[in-house]
């Protein structure tokens, strides 16, 4: 068995012709987010991978055998919930308070700009359809979100330096309606709260007669 006990998060700074002539292991997220467990690359070599724990391996990523050979992880194809909006009954913001929802259950999350996708629950896939959310059973890699400080959170590496420092911006949480309201939509207006002007008293002074 060959031991991996260091991996390359994307690749990043390895020459484009290595990448294309290494191995490849196809793994799902059941075991790329473990740090201990053993595979079959498309050699049909046996590895056995211990790398640090925490350590979530992501499609894209690089492991480094022993014997300095490199096998390229392919996220594997599983069942997964593929979430979209209703364009008839819902818009694009239901997705956003889904993640809303599905977070605050720890549920893990691949995040798009247009669809969501869990594992599969025959009960949150009720809880999202009552939301007016079209929930469809599909086969498609997994990639969830880590957590915003964990390692290789985002799924993937930044390239080239940034020109600027991000500095944290104070979050706003949007109103959310809960299990206990009334209706299921959505308001179409903001309420604002504008400062209303300080009266302002002007005397009039009429002049002393001598």
């Amino acid at each position: 068995m060959l031991q991996v006990s260091k991996s390359i998060s994307q690749g990043t700074g390895l020459a484009p012709v290595l990448l294309k002539r290494a191995a490849t292991v196809e793994l799902d997220w059941d075991i790329r987010q473990k740090s201990r467990f053993e595979a079959t690359d498309s050699l049909g070599r046996q590895l056995g991978i211990f790398l640090p724990r925490g350590t979530l391996v992501r499609g894209g990523d690089v492991l480094v055998a022993e014997d300095g050979s490199m096998v390229r992880v392919i996220a594997a194809p599983q069942a997964v919930l593929r979430i979209t909006a209703c364009t008839s009954h819902g818009s694009p913001f239901d997705l956003t308070r889904a993640a809303y929802h599905l977070g605050n259950r720890h549920v893990p999350i691949e995040l798009k700009p247009d669809h969501l996708k869990i594992e599969p629950d025959h009960v949150l896939a009720e809880m999202l359809r009552s939301m007016h959310l079209i929930v469809n059973e599909v086969s498609e890699s997994f990639e969830p979100e880590g957590g915003a400080y964990s390692a290789g959170g985002h799924g993937h590496a930044h390239e080239g330096g940034h020109g600027h420092a991000h500095a944290p911006a104070a979050a706003t949480a949007p109103h959310v309606h809960g299990p206990g309201c009334a209706h299921d939509h959505d308001h179409g207006h903001a309420h604002t709260h504008e400062a209303q002007p300080a009266a302002i008293q002007i005397h009039a002074h009429k002049p002393h007669s001598h």
